[in-house]
C-alpha cells in the first residue's frame, strides 16, 4: 500500500482475500491478524488525511518522532542487514522481512532443511529445496506480547512465504528478556 492515498487504502475490501484465495493458506490466527493490521493501516491513513498529511510524510514525521524521543536512551544496536544467500530465496525474504519489519537487536535463521531429507515435506520449496527453519529472534516489538502473538506476528509478517515452509521453531524474546 506503500504510495497509495488514504482514499485508496480505505477503499480495500478486507475479502479480497476471499476473491484472491489467499484465505486459504491461512489459519484463522493468521486472518486475524490480517484483518487486523489492516484496520491499523486504514486507521493511520485517515488519521494523516485528516491533518491534511501526505500518508507517507506522516509515516516519515512519526519515524522520525520514534527515532529522536530514543535519542536519550541507550543505542539497543538494531539489526539493519545481512548477508544474503545465493540460492536461498526464502531465506533472504524471510530476513528482509523481519529486520526491516521488527528492527530486532539480534536475530539468526538456520535453514535446517539438509537434516530432514527423506520425510514428509522435506522437498521443501521446489526452486531451492528450502522447507525447515529455526528461527532466534529479540525484538522490542515482542514486549508485552504472549508467545503465542508473537509466533502470529511472525507469521504474519512472513505471509506469502509461510505456506512453502514445512516447518518453522521460533524463539522469539522481547529486549527486556535477554
Amino acid at each position: 500500500m506503500s504510495g497509495c492515498t488514504p482514499e485508496q487504502i480505505n477503499a480495500i475490501d478486507p475479502q479480497f482475500i476471499q476473491a484472491a484465495k489467499i484465505s486459504q493458506t491461512l489459519t484463522p490466527g493468521r486472518n486475524n491478524g490480517f484483518l487486523n493490521m489492516l484496520a491499523v493501516m486504514k486507521k493511520k491513513a485517515l488519521e494523516a488525511a485528516e491533518k491534511g498529511e501526505d500518508v507517507t510524510d506522516a509515516i516519515a514525521e512519526e519515524t522520525k518522532a520514534d527515532e529522536d524521543d530514543d535519542d536519550d536512551a541507550p543505542t539497543n544496536n538494531i539489526v539493519t542487514s545481512f548477508d544474503p544467500i545465493e540460492g536461498k530465496p526464502m531465506y533472504n525474504a524471510m530476513l528482509t522481512t523481519l529486520i526491516t519489519v521488527l528492527k530486532p537487536t539480534s536475530i539468526t535463521l538456520v535453514d535446517n532443511s539438509s537434516q530432514h531429507a527423506g520425510h514428509a515435506g522435506s522437498k521443501g520449496w521446489e526452486e531451492s529445496g528450502e522447507s525447515h527453519f529455526a528461527l532466534d529472534i529479540v525484538a522490542e516489538a515482542f514486549e508485552g506480547l504472549s508467545l503465542v502473538k508473537r509466533h502470529q506476528l511472525i507469521y504474519m509478517l512472513l505471509g506469502e512465504v509461510m505456506p512453502k515452509i514445512h516447518a518453522l521453531e521460533i524463539k522469539a524474546k522481547s529486549t527486556t528478556e535477554v
